[in-house]
């Protein structure tokens, strides 16, 4: 998709990875909108509706929202309490499915663009999909429903012209690994093979700016985290 002049959703944008990516999208001409609690259903359709109206339905939607408290199942005063767990799923799984049953929605209604296409879902996932660590049990479950949801639904918009993927960021240099310690942080970068760095939220905006331009990318959940797997700990 040739993206300048599309309207673009991008959740999570006042910071981190959502901010990086809706400043990639302005600047390659794309009119980027939406702020609201993605886990209420009225408040995301009332958001959406005030974007519509705005900039016209999104072609481009960018699920960055997400929350990652680090708690173990049981813990020192014992079970984790299930409203922890349920706040989790909530913003990071039922957040990302609410956002693209919505946008998905005014996509199908759009007329296709020149190669058939009618719009790009883009999720965040996260390498903690596939090896979660000892304390990440809510925010796994929750990546590895993202990471799950994106064939399915990219099978089932197929043939509205609409794909869907969604990338997994390793350890990136966000606010919330920044309210870590200096040294933790180093030792977390000293932990990927090549490059040892944290990635930058540049490289992940350059990422989806990529996946939106690339119509054949579709159906795919991509890692981008230097070649890291995760160990227990």
């Amino acid at each position: 998709m040739d993206m300048k002049g599309h309207a673009a959703v991008v959740t999570g944008g006042a910071s981190g990875l959502g901010a990086a990516t809706a400043a990639e999208l302005a600047h390659a001409g794309v009119k980027v909108a939406v702020h609201c609690d993605v886990t209420k259903a009225e408040q995301a359709a009332a958001a959406l509706a005030q974007a519509r109206d705005k900039h016209g339905a999104a072609r481009i939607l960018i699920n960055c929202a997400g929350v990652g408290p680090a708690k173990r199942i049981v813990g020192r005063d014992g079970p984790m309490p299930l409203g922890d767990f349920e706040r989790v799923i909530a913003i990071n799984l039922i957040g990302t499915f609410n956002m693209m049953r919505l946008v998905a929605a005014d996509m199908q209604s759009l007329s296709p663009l020149a190669d058939g296409e009618r719009g790009v879902i883009i999720s965040t996932a996260s390498v903690a999909a596939f090896e979660g660590q000892i304390g990440q049990a809510a925010y796994s479950a929750s990546k590895g429903g993202v990471a799950a949801l994106t064939l399915p639904a990219a099978r089932e918009f197929a043939q509205f012209g609409i794909r869907v993927n969604a990338i997994a960021p390793g350890i990136f240099h966000t606010p919330m690994l920044m309210a870590l310690p200096e040294e933790a942080q180093k030792s977390l970068a000293a932990a990927v093979p090549f490059p040892k760095l944290l990635g930058r939220p540049d490289q992940f905006a350059s990422l989806a700016r990529h996946i939106i331009e690339n119509t054949y990318i579709n159906g795919e959940v991509i890692r981008l985290d230097g070649a890291l797997r995760m160990a227990p700990r």
